[in-house]
This record gives structure tokens, C-alpha cells and sequence, in this order.
């Protein structure tokens, strides 16, 4: 996919969304009725329905999950993202924590991937590559395999079923290189969710990754393997 040169936008809106968020644009999908970039405290972020997608390295789930991980100790070189928004874990890793890498993006919404392309990637230097697909089935039949893999699947502010699979687990497994990483990211802000994700991590997750353990984020936990 081609990427734009970088996108300017001028100092001023930059100063004025610490004032108050600017959208940038907005657009719709078959997958995803509502979309918005939005320019809020200098970052860019993409809004659908109820929720963040995307926001630079305000993506705090993110952020705090590599800052908590010694990422020296692993030999990353090849990165596989199940659920892409608009690119902030390729752009936390570069601008934040100066890791190049290699992509490869799996995203069902191709307007989404286009507003990656035009917002975030054309701003960084690591290479990615976008494959528009239900990453349940890329996972499934790939063959290559990766030094980390993130997994951020969300239809709105919730995560699909399918994904909660113990079927599914195995198949990212299955795809990690020995002593590879392996992040999941689950929300954890309400008693709903948390009792989910609860139950996601003590019966599938852990069945799958044993001896895995969770970063509490605030709102979020990020679910991670161990080696």
C-alpha cells in the first residue's frame, strides 16, 4: 500500500486541540458505521462509536505495557498486529522507545487501513506491510512466524467471541517463534468487562500461555506470555 508523504498540520491546530479536540476527518465503513480522526492534545486519535482506537502515544494501554516489558530481552525483529486502528503500537515502539521493526498489519476495515497509511505511517520510518483480512482466518493459514505478536481486536468497545478462543490462542501460538512475545489487550473498566476478562484469562488464556501474567494499564489490562 502507498503511503503519503507525511501529513502537515499546522502548528496552531496543534495548540488549539490542547484547548479543545479538532476532527480531522470523518468517514464511514461497512465495518464500522462511525470513524473520526481527531486531532486532542496534539496527538492524533480514531474515534468509532465508543471507542479510542488509536492515539499516538497517549495510547496508554500500550505505552505503559512496553515500559513495563524489558524489550532488550527479546530479539525482535519481525512484529505481527491482529487489529491495527490508526498504527499507535508501531508508532509507540518507534517514537517512544526508538525500536524499528518490521510490520506485518492485519485489519479487516480497509478504510481504517487507509487512514493508518495517511495519518500514521507515512510518519515513520518501520516498515509495514497492511493485509485486509478477518485476522481469525490469517491466523489460521499463515506460515510465517513472529518475534511479537499484539493482538488489540475490538468491533467497538468490545472484543468478537471467536477471538476469545481458545482455538484462536493456539493459533497465534502456533505463529510465535520460539521464546517470542505475545500481547493482548482487554479492557477492564467495568464489573461487566472485568468479570470477563477474568474469566478470558484464568480458563482460555492462561490454558494456552501457562504462567502468563497481566500489566494492570488503568481501564485496561494487557494480557502477555511468557517465554
Amino acid at each position: 500500500m502507498y503511503f503519503r508523504p507525511d501529513m502537515y498540520i499546522p502548528f496552531w491546530k496543534k495548540w488549539l486541540s490542547y484547548a479543545v479536540p479538532l476532527t480531522l476527518e470523518s468517514t464511514t465503513s461497512e465495518q464500522n458505521p462511525e470513524l473520526a480522526v481527531v486531532l486532542d492534545r496534539g496527538r492524533l486519535q480514531l474515534l468509532s462509536g465508543n471507542a479510542i482506537y488509536s492515539w499516538d502515544d497517549l495510547y496508554h494501554n500500550f505505552t505503559r505495557a512496553f515500559g513495563a516489558i524489558d524489550l532488550e530481552k527479546y530479539p525482535i525483529e519481525h512484529v505481527l498486529l491482529l487489529g491495527l486502528g490508526l498504527g499507535s503500537v508501531p508508532y509507540i515502539l518507534e517514537k517512544v522507545y526508538q525500536r524499528n521493526y518490521c510490520y506485518t498489519a492485519v485489519e479487516w476495515d480497509e478504510t481504517v487501513s487507509v487512514l493508518a497509511g495517511k495519518y500514521t505511517f507515512s510518519r515513520l520510518k518501520s516498515s509495514v506491510e497492511i493485509v485486509t483480512a478477518d485476522a481469525g482466518i490469517f491466523i489460521r493459514v499463515a506460515e510465517d512466524r513472529y518475534d511479537l505478536i499484539v493482538i488489540d481486536l475490538f468491533e467497538d468497545d468490545h472484543t468478537p467471541g471467536y477471538f476469545e478462543t481458545r482455538p484462536f490462542l493456539e493459533d497465534c501460538e502456533s505463529r510465535l517463534k520460539p521464546g517470542g512475545l505475545l500481547l493482548y489487550n482487554r479492557l477492564y473498566n467495568t464489573p461487566q468487562n472485568k468479570a470477563s476478562t477474568d474469566k478470558f484469562f484464568e480458563q482460555a488464556f492462561r490454558h494456552v500461555f501457562p504462567g502468563s501474567y497481566k500489566i494492570d494499564t488503568g481501564g485496561n489490562w494487557i494480557l502477555v506470555n511468557t517465554r
